[in-house]
Order: structure tokens, then C-alpha cells, then sequence
């Protein structure tokens, strides 16, 4: 895995094999980032990472520029090896915390400009959590929610659905608050 562009750009950095987390492909990151350009300036971001396996994408939003990256994992294997690359990189505003997504979510009352979230693809309830994220108002009024899922699962009728991107096996489907479309 590397890091595709920023204050760490060309970074890479291998997760051990007892890591079991599936993560996005430099190719998908690369075209999802490439997309959010067009909905958010990088520089001064608050980002929600949830379901972060190996936080290739919460470094990609540090190097950008955001300035508080928050990832939520569950496994102590990923988030051991998350704070090791951390502290590797000396990343002063990103914090990782151990909790379960969905309770995670009914407690927060931060907001972010935007929550991305890589839940495992089988997960039975990945269709609640659009709702569950812009339900409890944890994006900024001009805030993007993005939740990467298989070909399983499709968006496009929600209320607040934006536009999905696919890149082979990875689809991106983008959600904005209602107040902000």
C-alpha cells in the first residue's frame, strides 16, 4: 500500500499478514480521491475513518492536508499496527480509537466534513448506515458521507444519495446531507 499523494506521498508501508482487513486498492483510493476533489477542499478537513482496517485511508487524508482524522476500528491487531505507522510518520492529528462502529456513531456528537466508511462487504446491517450517520447529524452542513460496498448493495434510491463510482470490485456511493444538495 502507499500513499498516493500529500505531505507523505509515495510512502508504503506493508500490514502484516495477521492483519485480515480488506483494503481499498491504491487504484480505487486514487480515483476516490480524485473524485473528492470536486466536493471538498483538503486542507483543514475533519474526517470520521470508520471501519479503518489498516488506515490507508485515514494517512491519505492527513498527508492532504485535513486536520483531524479520527478512525474507528475494532480489531487490536489493526489498530496496533495503525498507531505504529502513526507514530512512524509522526501524524499529529490523527487519533484511532477501539469501538464498534454503530455504537461509536449513537454516541457521537462531533461533526466532519467527512465520514468515510469501508465496512466489511457482507456486513448484514452496511444498509443502515447512511442513515445512521446523516440521522445523528455527523456531517457539517456542506459535509459528504462516502461508503465503500460490493456490487451487492445499491443506494441510489436513498433520500440523500448522491452518486456511486465503481472501480472493478469497489463501488464508492456518495451521500450528502438534504439541507446541502
Amino acid at each position: 500500500m502507499r500513499i498516493i499523494s500529500g505531505k507523505y506521498k509515495a510512502m508504503r508501508f506493508e500490514p502484516p499478514t495477521t492483519i485480515t482487513a480488506r483494503p481499498t486498492t491504491d487504484f480505487a483510493k486514487e480515483s476516490l480521491f480524485n473524485v473528492l476533489t470536486h466536493y471538498v477542499d483538503f486542507e483543514g478537513l475533519r474526517v470520521l475513518d470508520l471501519f479503518s482496517g489498516t488506515g490507508s485511508i485515514s494517512y491519505e487524508f492527513a498527508s492532504r492536508g485535513a486536520v483531524e482524522v479520527t478512525a474507528v476500528e475494532m480489531s487490536e491487531r489493526h489498530i496496533a499496527f495503525i498507531k505504529k505507522i502513526i507514530h512512524k510518520l509522526n501524524i499529529n492529528q490523527m487519533r484511532v480509537l477501539r469501538a464498534d462502529v454503530f455504537r461509536y456513531i449513537e454516541h457521537c456528537t462531533a461533526t466532519y466534513d467527512v465520514v468515510f466508511a469501508d465496512p466489511p462487504y457482507q456486513l448484514d446491517n452496511i444498509a443502515a448506515l447512511p442513515d445512521a450517520i446523516i440521522n445523528r447529524q455527523l456531517l457539517s452542513e456542506s459535509g459528504v458521507c462516502v461508503l465503500e460496498h460490493g456490487a451487492a448493495n445499491s443506494f441510489v434510491k436513498h433520500p440523500c444519495f448522491v452518486e456511486e463510482r465503481k472501480y472493478g470490485n469497489v463501488h464508492f456511493s456518495f451521500f450528502k446531507p438534504i439541507h446541502s444538495k
